[in-house]
């Protein structure tokens, strides 16, 4: 019953927030290795993300990973993470940079269905966006085997992309939300678009756009290491979007400010 709760009232509903805003949810990002996964789980984080991969041996047998590329060892499985989360009660937020780990990946999640009374959010970039080189993972099949296993689940879907400090940066353009809209609106699930921070400014209208046709969809706003993006861009977004259709997976030191301007305590 839980998966197709909103995320928002799920944590609302177990007091974990006090308010229906996106900006109130807290995310640990990469908690890949052990290491990262124990200091996650041990976090405030409410939803923990990390990366799933095939390892590339190529052996038909082998297990889904957790890692980000371009490294390609763990000292983590899929099944490792899976037992080890399911004994919290933070949400799950899946991120799939291969096609090949989706179905084996789903399969391992079907086995602890049970456990999984939580959000669980399943991420892949399915489109080329602004600067955009990294290799997309085909939309229809992985949206096909995700909903075949998991038709409530809730699909975070992105475009690849790039952001230079030197040059004049692109933000996502009309065909780019067109091409998510054709796509999205045949789904059923909620669809949360994640967008970063420093390339949102230049999109707001199109981004917009995109959230007014559906009240399925929501913004997650990430950010890279090196990314240059002010508090104010963030602010603006705050301004001009609902807070209930926008989330913040974003790093310190702006995280802190952020939420500091907003009036939303950071537990660190």
């Amino acid at each position: 019953r839980c998966w197709h709760e909103n995320i928002l009232e799920y944590f609302l509903r177990n007091s974990q927030i006090t308010a229906e805003d996106g900006a109130e949810i807290t995310w640990y990002h990469a908690a890949n290795h052990k290491a990262q996964m124990n200091e996650a789980l041990k976090s405030t984080a409410h939803m923990i993300e990390a990366d799933v991969l095939l390892p590339s041996d190529g052996s038909e047998h082998s297990q889904p990973i957790m890692v980000h590329p371009p490294e390609t060892n763990s000292d983590n499985t899929l099944q490792e993470w899976l037992t080890e989360v399911t004994k919290s009660n933070k949400g799950i937020k899946l991120d799939f940079k291969s096609l090949a780990a989706v179905e084996p990946s789903m399969m391992l999640l079907e086995n602890v269905k049970r456990h999984l009374k939580r959000p669980v959010w399943i991420n892949a970039d399915i489109l080329p966006g602004p600067n955009g080189n990294s290799k997309v993972i085909d939309a229809k099949p992985f949206l096909d085997t995700v909903t075949f296993f998991f038709p409530d689940v809730t699909f975070s879907l992105g475009w690849t992309t790039g952001w230079h400090p030197e040059k004049v940066n692109e933000g996502y353009n009309w065909t780019m939300v067109k091409e998510m809209e054709y796509i999205c609106n045949e789904l059923s699930q909620p669809v949360t678009f994640p967008v970063r921070a420093a390339l949102v400014r230049q999109s707001c209208s199109q981004l917009l756009w995109l959230l007014k046709q559906s009240n399925r969809y929501s913004l997650t706003i990430w950010t890279g290491k090196n990314d240059n993006y002010s508090i104010e861009d963030l602010l603006y977004i705050r301004d001009h979007f609902d807070k209930k259709q926008v989330f913040y997976d974003i790093l310190e030191p702006q995280n802190h400010e952020f939420k500091q301007a907003i009036g939303i305590k950071v537990n660190l």
